[in-house]
């Protein structure tokens, strides 16, 4: 497997759901290069279109969203930011986002404050146990 310990990607997208894959596939490509397993990178592709879509909404909005991915040994870290002038975040959307959050990845945060709407996870990838064979 390449290095990769505390390796860094930005990726700067306009706010609109229709780009919001990118996000979630840079996030799957990135946690397999890291070894996750296929379930962690699901959890992954979940947790980014959660947090993503929480920030953004079903019909996108003026401005643009940056996802910074941080990658180690067995980590991804995942923080996103935005520009927007209106930085609102529906407490129901947020509180059904936080639950599934909580069954997909280690840690996680949404913040909507004065200065500007954010978000952080962290997946760590699952101990590999080695059979003999």
């Amino acid at each position: 497997m390449d290095q990769v310990h505390g390796e860094q990607i930005r990726l700067t997208l306009p706010a609109t759901p229709q780009l919001m894959r990118v996000a979630r596939l840079t996030a799957a490509g990135l946690a397999s290069r890291l070894g996750f397993s296929l379930d962690e990178v699901e959890d992954l592709k979940i947790a980014v279109d959660e947090l993503c879509f929480a920030m953004v909404g079903t019909r996108g909005r003026e401005g643009t969203l940056t996802l910074i991915y941080r990658m180690s040994v067995d980590t991804l870290e995942i923080e996103g930011s935005s520009d927007f002038d209106e930085r609102t975040v529906g407490s129901a959307a947020s509180e059904l986002s936080a639950l599934i959050l909580a069954a997909v990845v280690d840690e996680h945060e949404l913040v909507d404050s004065d200065s500007t709407l954010r978000f952080r996870l962290k997946k760590r990838r699952a101990a590999r146990v080695e059979h003999p064979g």
